[in-house]
């Protein structure tokens, strides 16, 4: 494969977007939980919600700030690497980025300070209404995204002039657009899907090391048990995305299906090692029907393969149809952890299952993972259009980027988000290793005489305590 500037910038962009996502993935959901558990503070009045609260709201503030500091990087290089995309889809693309800053980042602008430092200083309601806020706003902004991402995968409402611009003429179809309305649904619910089990994950990691055993309890409960709701519910949108994909990407489909020739009825490829030289898949594991039936519904629908499609309009293959699969095996492997760790955990079994303690706290990454590689699957296989069937990548790049430049560009960027990773993470581990403060009551011996001293709240020892 020949190194261009198009490539390098494809792959610049790629490592961004995938750096950037990691953090909206985590916060969105993270925000409406933090509303949740003050939420539940207020009706309830236990100290164990407000110690959760402010254990998380640390982690939230480090992973809110980096994901500010990586989003602002990509806006540049629509102005660098894609300047074409820019020029020409800028009436449409540019409102909407503006309706994310008035609507989103406004929002989170006006109470995120409150959040973070108005506790004391604002009433009980106030503060609640704040934290919904926020998470509002952290939803917003992944809607205007959304609406934009969502365009360039299926542009509706626009026309284009004689200079090749694109011009909105009805905004209405472009932010109600029935993809738009499908792939939200699907990005919100992966993030929230994404923290319960990160949440889960850091209950289960107390457990593991036998401290803080209530926290921990509560986290895997509350984790887990919202995870057995929504990844159904994430299963769903995922079908239905797919089938926005079926009917107006069939190029981006029969990628992700391996499908190179017409079938009727249609085999489902569970399993295979695409070859795009020779046009077949190697090793292939099928099951007959199964592809009509999830493509069509149907029994005896004929699928198109990717043999109907030119050379230079079909996407790269084996980038969608792994990262599919992966998307896919991680969704059903949550699936049953969370609705078996949510059943073992009503009937009061998890302290018997360590194996389960142990499952839980090694799922921390699937969320991720699974986000990631949806990604891949709709970005990759979106190609060679940046505007789907519109306008080329090739001709969405900036046309007077050289190699060396943009290979300088995309090493800077991998040195300085190495860095600002691993600073990140060291951090982040430090304080999900520190866990909830126990309450100051619970650390002063006079205060307390019956706990000694330095026994966190959380403690088994603790766990009889009518305060928790």
């Amino acid at each position: 494969m020949e190194v261009s500037a198009l490539l390098l910038s494809r792959i610049q962009f790629a490592f961004t977007v995938s750096f950037h996502i990691i953090f909206p993935a985590f916060t969105v959901g993270l925000a409406a939980w933090l509303t949740f558990l003050e939420a539940l503070r207020l009706a309830t009045g236990r100290p164990l919600y407000r110690r959760l609260f402010d254990f998380w709201l640390r982690i939230f503030a480090i992973a809110f700030g980096l994901g500010v500091v990586t989003g602002i990087v990509m806006a540049f290089q629509f102005g660098t690497n894609w300047s074409e995309l820019s020029l020409r889809t800028g009436p449409i693309q540019g409102p909407l980025l503006g309706y994310e800053s008035f609507t989103a980042f406004a929002l989170e602008a006006s109470f995120f300070g409150v959040m973070m430092f108005g506790r004391k200083r604002v009433p009980p309601w106030f503060y609640l209404f704040a934290c919904a806020m926020v998470a509002l706003g952290t939803s917003l902004s992944s809607f205007w995204i959304m609406v934009n991402n969502s365009w360039m995968q299926w542009p509706v409402g626009y026309e284009m002039d004689a200079n090749g611009i694109f011009v909105p003429t009805d905004w209405f179809a472009i932010i109600f657009s029935p993809v738009v309305w499908v792939r939200f649904p699907h990005m919100v619910l992966a993030a929230y899907v994404t923290t319960a089990f990160c949440v889960a994950a850091t209950g289960a990691w107390y457990l593991i090391e036998k401290r803080l055993h209530a926290e921990g309890v509560e986290m895997i409960r509350m984790g887990l048990g919202l995870a057995a709701v929504l990844v159904p519910l994430q299963i769903l949108f995922g079908h239905l995305t797919g089938d926005y994909v079926h009917d107006r990407q069939p190029a981006k489909f029969a990628a992700i299906e391996g499908r190179w020739e017409n079938e009727r009825p249609a085999a489902e490829v569970l399993f295979a090692i695409p070859d795009e030289a020779a046009e077949t898949n190697r090793y292939a594991v099928s099951i007959p029907y199964l592809g009509s039936i999830i493509g069509s519904m149907s029994l005896t629908s004929e699928e198109v393969g990717l043999k109907s499609f030119p050379q230079d309009q079909r996407p790269p293959v084996a980038i969608p149809f792994f990262a599919f699969r992966i998307m896919v095996g991680c969704g059903l492997v949550m699936l049953a952890l969370a609705w078996y760790g949510t059943w073992a955990t009503h009937r009061r079994l998890l302290p018997q299952r360590r194996w389960l303690i142990w499952c839980v706290f090694l799922s921390f990454p699937l969320g991720f993972i699974a986000t990631l590689t949806g990604w891949f699957t709709a970005e990759v296989g979106r190609q060679p259009w940046a505007v789907y069937g519109v306008l080329r990548t090739a001709e969405a790049a900036t046309p007077s980027l050289t190699v060396r430049e943009v290979a300088i560009s995309l090493a800077i960027f991998a040195v300085i988000y190495g860095t600002i990773a691993v600073a990140g993470i060291i951090y982040v581990h430090r304080l999900l290793h520190r866990g909830p403060e126990p309450e100051p009551q619970m650390m002063d011996p006079k205060l307390n005489p019956k706990r000694p001293l330095g026994m966190a709240a959380g403690d088994p020892a603790a766990a009889s305590n009518p305060a928790e």
